[in-house]
């Protein structure tokens, strides 16, 4: 079986720009990359995290099950430094599966769709740019719309390396 996937990479620890390249090379040394966002630096959401992140979305195409992924993910936070010290605290690096095709999974290791997209523009603004009309299985809104509908308001930029943020 083979499934895209839309995942969230992001961090605000060590040289951000950096370990997201990391990630999406180590990422795709066994998975096919479709889609993916600009880099956006974004404020932190939560309350824990202090600094600024950068995130990206990107689609992939795998023929690993949502928790293989899950698996392999991890395993990608880890070796790039990710200490899983605070929920929503400062790291490294961070891949949420945000979708893994129109499946809805809930077990105590992985939720899809990720539960919180329509509450955070750091998902919302990047996955518009490259599939603002896939429409969320639960929801049965578009991402544009849910964008729309966003009550967040923090700032989501495309970042540019060097431009002193």
């Amino acid at each position: 079986m083979f499934e895209d996937a839309v995942l969230l990479l992001g961090g605000n620890k060590g040289n951000r720009e950096a370990l997201l390249e990391k990630a999406l090379e180590l990422l795709t040394e066994s998975q096919e990359l479709l889609l993916k966002s600009h880099i956006y630096e974004t404020e932190a959401w939560g309350g824990v995290a202090r600094g600024p992140f950068l995130n990206q979305i990107v689609q992939i195409g795998t023929s690993l099950s949502p928790i293989e992924l899950l698996d392999l993910v991890q395993n990608i936070e880890s070796k790039l430094g990710r200490q899983r010290a605070e929920p929503w605290g400062d790291r490294t690096m961070d891949i949420d599966i945000i979708f893994y095709g129109n499946q809805q999974i809930s077990n105590e290791r992985l939720k899809i769709p990720h539960p919180f997209i329509s509450e955070r523009r750091f998902v919302l603004v990047p996955m518009v740019e490259i599939l603002p009309e896939f429409i969320h299985p639960v929801l049965q809104k578009s991402i544009s719309a849910l964008l729309q509908a966003c009550e967040d308001r923090s700032e989501v930029l495309v970042y540019t390396p060097g431009d002193g943020r």
